[in-house]
């Protein structure tokens, strides 16, 4: 039996490698999969493939792309979510902050250096046409910590998942006061590269399993009662949710890469572009 380590954040996008693990859908191919749950995000979990604390993590492309460009030695070997995430702007319950043009010159709750709501912060800062030297920011790790530091006043607005942020929203926390999609598909596959190089046909086989899963996910019978129970979220919420979101089984193409390191690079995040291969591993 192979162990392999795999973190991602606690949310529904990642219920088919939860469903795949209590199946034991690795161990029928000699793999304990051991997963752990990281809810500080994409910055947490950078770190932790760095230091060798996990092998596999599920994470924001613009995340692990900027930070394999810093030195993070991994690569992406697929594309997990095929779709954008819609990142809500959320400020608190009475803040006076109504419209996203509000929120210029304020400062912005994010998990950790390096995470996407970092990196968000400067994408949703130029798209609205502010200057992204003046932005500043208070680190809160987790959602606990955004939603004290709105309420203290320590922040004045936080960026994470619409979808995971609405149950605050719902019970008047929270009050959302706009969107702002990520350019790209949002979630890959990132796996430290002395694994690729020593265990690369077990990662096949990982990828193997998770694409029968994430195949056929939204058409398990009462699939949307399941995520909403299991994350406290409204099944209507869920099913707009399901409607907006598209699981993939493919390698990341240069064309995603090159939008995303174009992007990184015009913000200042990234020094220089790396080659294709320095950041993909195609199987």
């Amino acid at each position: 039996m192979k162990t392999i380590k795999i973190t991602g954040v606690p949310e529904h996008f990642n219920l088919p490698w939860h469903f795949a693990i209590e199946e034991d859908a690795f161990r029928e191919r000699g793999i304990d999969l051991q997963w752990t749950d990281t809810p500080e995000g994409t910055g947490k979990m950078s770190g932790m493939l760095r230091d060798g604390e996990t092998d596999i993590a599920i994470i924001l492309t613009e995340g692990i792309v900027k930070d394999i460009t810093a030195g993070n030695p991994s690569r992406i070997v697929q594309t997990y979510i095929a779709t954008p995430l819609i990142w809500g702007i959320h400020v608190a319950a009475d803040a006076p902050y109504r419209e996203i043009s509000d929120l210029q010159n304020t400062k912005a709750a994010i998990s950790r250096l390096g995470s996407g709501s970092h990196l968000m912060s400067y994408v949703n800062a130029r798209r609205e046409g502010w200057n992204t030297e003046a932005l500043t920011f208070e680190t809160v790790n987790t959602m606990d910590g955004a939603v004290e530091a709105l309420r203290s006043g320590k922040a004045d607005y936080f960026m994470w998942e619409r979808f995971m942020t609405k149950p605050l929203v719902d019970r008047g926390v929270f009050r959302r006061v706009g969107d702002c999609p990520t350019p790209w598909p949002c979630f890959v596959i990132a796996v430290r590269n002395e694994v690729l190089e020593k265990e690369g046909h077990v990662i096949k086989h990982i990828l193997d399993v998770i694409n029968t899963y994430t195949e056929d996910f939204k058409q398990i019978p009462s699939i949307d009662r399941t995520l909403a129970n299991r994350f406290g979220q409204k099944p209507e919420d869920i099913r707009e949710w399901l409607s907006l979101t598209r699981w993939s089984q493919s390698p990341m193409d240069a064309k995603t890469l090159e939008t995303v390191q174009e992007q990184l690079l015009e913000l200042g995040l990234i020094p220089e572009r790396l080659p294709f291969d320095r950041i993909v591993k195609s199987y």
